[in-house]
C-alpha cells in the first residue's frame, strides 16, 4: 500500500481524530479473543473446529489488506482514497458483528433445537459472520494506517506521532474491550438481550458487540465527517502534489523476497515460529482458564458452567492487565534497547519472556489439577487465590514480548 506523499503535513488533531478508530477496531478484536473460543464451543463446535474457523484472520490479512491498499492507492472517489474504504469496512464490521452476537438467536428461529448441543444453523451464521468480520476489520484498519501516512505528508517525524497515536488508540480499545468480557452483569445494560436461545453469557456478548457498533460508528463517522482528504484526480495525481508507486503490492512483497540476504531469511524463520507460539494462546486464553485453570466445562452441570465462566472473565481481565502491560512497555521499549546494547538484543530477551510465559502456562495447569485433585471431583470451587494470581501474572508478563 502506497502510504505517503509530498503534500504538508496536517494538524496533529486530523491525526488524533483519525487514530481513534483504532479503538474502536481494537474493541472488537479484544472482544473477538476473549470471548469467541468459548463462545463457538456452546454452539457445539469442538475445539480442533473453532482453530480452522480462526484461520480466517490470518488468510484475511494477507489477502484482503494488500487489494484493499491497491484499489484504496488508485481511488479516486471525490470523498478522497481512503474514507470510502473505512466508511464501507466499519459498516461492514456493524453487519458482521450483529450476525455473530446474534447468532444463537437467528439459529433458533431457523430451528435450532435447545435441548441440541449442536446447533447447526447458529454455527452457519455465526462462521460466516466471523468470517466477514475479519475480513472487514483488516479492510478497515489498512486504509486508516494509510490516511495517517498521507496526512504526515512525507515528515517522517509526524508519521511516527501518527504511528505513536494509532498504537495508543489500539491500547485503548484492548483494554475497554477486555474490561467489558470481564464483567458479568453487562448485559442488564440491555435487558432484551437475554432470550430463550441466548442465556446470561451469550447476553452478556451480545451486549459487549452492540456496544462495539455504537462505540466504532461514532468514532468512525467523526473522523470522516471532521478530516478532509484530497481527492486523486484521474489522472493519478493528487491535487496537492502526492503520488506514489503504481505496482500492486503482491508485486512489491514478492520483488522484495527476492532480494532478501540470509541474516533476514533467519529473522523472518524466527518471528514465523514466534506467531506460531503466540496463535494458541490468543485463540485459547480465556478457555485455558476457564477450563484447566478453574475446572469449569462448556455444557456441564450448573455448577461446573459457572466455574467456566468465572474462569473466562478472568481471562478477560488477565487480557485487559496484558494489554495495560503491552502500553507501558511499548511506551519504553527505546530506552530500554538502548540499556541493553540495542534492538537486537531486546528482541532475544523478549522471545526467551515469551518461552517463559508460556511454559508457565502449563505449570500453572499442573498446579491446579494437583489442588482440585486434594479436594475431590465432587467439589466444584474456584481455584485458590494464589493460583489465579499465578495466572494474571502471566498474561502480564506476556504483554512484555507482545509489544
Amino acid at each position: 500500500m502506497e502510504t505517503g506523499g509530498n503534500g504538508p503535513p496536517k494538524p496533529i488533531w486530523n491525526i488524533v481524530m483519525v487514530s481513534a478508530i483504532a479503538a474502536g477496531i481494537q474493541f472488537g478484536w479484544a472482544l473477538q479473543l476473549s470471548l469467541l473460543t468459548p463462545y463457538v464451543q456452546t454452539l457445539g463446535v469442538p475445539h480442533v473446529w473453532a482453530a480452522f474457523i480462526w484461520l480466517c484472520g490470518p488468510i484475511s490479512g494477507l489477502l484482503v489488506q494488500p487489494i484493499v491498499g491497491y484499489f484504496s492507492d488508485h481511488c479516486t472517489s471525490r470523498i478522497g482514497r481512503r474514507r470510502p474504504f473505512i466508511a464501507a469496512g466499519a459498516c461492514l464490521v456493524a453487519m458482521a458483528v450483529f450476525f455473530v452476537g446474534f447468532a444463537k438467536d437467528i439459529g433458533h428461529r431457523a430451528g435450532d433445537s435447545l435441548d441440541n448441543p449442536t446447533k447447526p444453523r447458529a454455527v452457519a451464521v455465526f462462521v460466516t459472520g466471523f468470517w466477514i468480520l475479519d475480513v472487514a476489520n483488516n479492510m478497515l484498519q489498512g486504509p486508516c494506517r494509510a490516511f495517517l501516512a498521507d496526512l504526515s505528508g512525507s515528515d517522517h517525524k509526524r508519521m511516527r506521532i501518527a504511528n505513536g497515536w494509532f498504537s495508543f488508540f489500539m491500547a485503548i480499545g484492548n483494554v475497554l474491550g477486555y474490561a467489558a468480557g470481564s464483567y458479568s452483569n453487562l448485559y442488564k445494560l440491555l435487558p432484551f438481550t437475554t432470550t430463550t436461545a441466548c442465556d446470561v453469557y451469550c447476553a452478556n456478548l451480545k451486549t459487549c458487540f452492540i456496544i462495539d457498533i455504537v462505540f466504532l460508528l461514532s468514532v468512525t463517522i467523526t473522523a470522516i465527517t471532521t478530516v478532509k482528504e484530497t481527492p486523486l484526480k484521474s489522472n493519478g495525481s493528487l491535487d496537492e502534489g502526492e503520488g506514489g508507486s503504481s505496482e500492486p503490492f503482491i508485486v512489491e512483497i514478492v520483488t522484495a523476497f527476492k532480494t532478501l540476504k540470509k541474516p533476514m531469511w533467519i529473522l523472518l524463520l524466527v518471528t514465523c515460529l514466534n506467531w506460531i507460539a503466540w496463535f494458541p494462546f490468543l485463540l485459547y486464553d480465556t478457555d485455558w482458564v476457564g477450563v484447566e485453570v478453574f475446572g469449569g466445562k462448556v455444557n456441564g452441570s450448573s455448577s461446573e458452567q459457572k466455574l467456566y465462566d468465572d474462569g473466562v472473565r478472568a481471562g478477560a481481565l488477565g487480557l485487559m492487565i496484558n494489554s495495560i502491560v503491552l502500553a507501558f512497555t511499548s511506551l519504553g521499549l527505546e530506552p530500554v534497547s538502548r540499556l541493553i546494547g540495542g534492538v537486537k538484543n531486546l528482541w532475544g530477551v523478549v522471545n526467551f519472556i515469551l518461552a517463559a510465559g508460556l511454559a508457565g502456562t502449563v505449570w500453572i495447569t499442573k498446579v491446579a489439577e494437583a489442588w482440585r485433585a486434594k479436594q475431590g471431583p465432587q467439589i466444584l470451587t474456584s481455584p485458590p487465590t494464589n493460583v489465579k494470581s499465578f495466572a494474571l501474572a502471566v498474561f502480564g508478563l506476556l504483554g512484555i514480548p507482545l509489544s
